[in-house]
């Protein structure tokens, strides 16, 4: 299977990609979304970079740069939660710097990797997780067949005020 289409690519994790994880991942602005409470040093990252070949099977995640027509990162998806044995698992995406959103990046990421858990990995269901003020991509996933199954009342704390977050998953 070819994890590409017209405007961008999957791909695995190089090692020359550590910088753009070492940013991404120490961007205050994104970890609220990925749960992050504490900076990751590069020699964090780079262990983790030179470990991401082990199988989705034994590790239970999955982390793929997603790059434009020019090759170039754009940002990265996620499986996590990866449960063979209920053919499920967890989706995470971000498009990292605010000028490359709302380009359908996103949206094409998400879609190849669908097919790729659905045809591949064989998966039954996928769920997401994502604060109910964060609308761009409550609609993102509502748009690949994701529906709200739940919301965990004030579940995030952020700067002191709570955030209820929804439950969304797509169910083949």
């Amino acid at each position: 299977m070819k994890l590409q289409s017209t405007n961008i690519s999957l791909r695995a994790l190089e090692p020359g990609d550590i910088d753009y994880l070492y940013k991404w991942e120490n961007d205050t602005e994104n970890w609220r979304v990925s749960n992050t409470q504490a900076p990751f040093s590069r020699f964090v990252l780079e262990q983790y970079i030179a470990t991401s070949h082990q199988d989705i099977y034994s590790v239970k995640q999955l982390r793929l740069m997603i790059c434009d027509k020019e090759n170039t990162p754009v940002g990265c998806i996620d499986l996590f939660d990866f449960e063979p044995s209920h053919l499920r698992a967890g989706i995470g995406v971000l498009i990292a710097d605010k000028s490359d959103r709302r380009k359908g990046y996103a949206s094409e990421a998400l879609e190849l990797l669908i097919e790729y858990c659905h045809d591949t990995l064989n998966l039954h269901q996928l769920y997401c997780n994502i604060t109910i003020d964060n609308e761009p991509s409550v609609l993102l996933f509502q748009k690949h067949g994701f529906q709200i199954t739940g919301i965990k009342k004030q579940w995030i704390r952020e700067a002191g005020k709570f955030y209820d977050e929804l439950l969304l998953q797509r169910i083949r």
